[in-house]
């Protein structure tokens, strides 16, 4: 960065857009849209346990098989991976930079306190922390069986039973699929407005989205636990 500046250099034009709000909020909005992309495809993914052992040991199997014969086994899950881990990456740093460059505009408190924004904008941070940590969870639960006292290796869908067979895995998913839904419904209404999709006519039905999202994503992860909770599935 100095040498550009001694040589009369100026900052190209994809460190100009990074450097700018616009920019960050671009690539948060960008990221989001990645993430929530993989949110849907995964809580379709977790509605397969109501079908039975087969159809989700089935899936779980197929998933790590995608894209045979072409890619080896595994790989086409690894790119998603790569994928994910970026755009976890670039928001988590988008987010926090924002949060800084705000802060830094606003270094005197307001006289006077008011709640200016919804319980979903004002938890958002909060809520990427919860999630940040549920993910380093999730992870250790049923992806390397860490923290899974009963895990039986290659049987997903026993480990998932296990999981929610324990008050803390129910306390902990639940509390994590709570943000998850603020998460989006505040992510999916500002993203909206960055990307220019908001206008005096549609934020009404971006706003309806927004909700319907939030409240489908929430009760569809949520229906697992509550399904093994309640014996429906076992």
């Amino acid at each position: 960065m100095a040498l550009a500046t001694r040589t009369g250099r100026r900052p190209s034009t994809t460190r100009t857009l990074w450097d700018s709000t616009v920019g960050k909020k671009s690539v948060m909005a960008v990221s989001g849209a990645i993430m929530l992309g993989y949110l849907v495809a995964h809580m379709f993914g977790n509605l397969k346990i109501f079908f039975g052992p087969g159809d989700f040991n089935g899936y779980a199997h197929w998933l790590r098989g995608m894209g045979a014969p072409l890619l080896h086994h595994e790989w086409a899950l690894w790119m998603v991976r790569v994928v994910l881990i970026a755009a976890v990456i670039a928001h988590g740093v988008s987010a926090y930079q924002l949060s800084r460059r705000d802060i830094k505009a606003r270094p005197v408190k307001y006289a006077h306190k008011r709640r200016r924004a919804s319980y979903a904008t004002r938890t958002m941070r909060w809520g990427g922390i919860i999630l940040a940590l549920f993910i380093v969870w999730h992870l250790l639960d049923l992806t390397t069986l860490t923290v899974n006292e009963r895990a039986w290796a290659g049987h997903p869908y026993e480990n998932v039973l296990a999981t929610f067979s324990t008050w803390y895995g129910n306390t902990i998913y639940i509390v994590a699929m709570v943000a998850v839904g603020l998460h989006v419904r505040h992510g999916f209404w500002s993203a909206a407005q960055t990307l220019g999709a908001g206008n005096a006519r549609r934020d009404r039905t971006l706003k309806f989205l927004a909700n319907a999202l939030a409240l489908v994503l929430f009760a569809g992860f949520v229906s697992v636990p509550v399904a093994v909770m309640t014996g429906v599935v076992s």
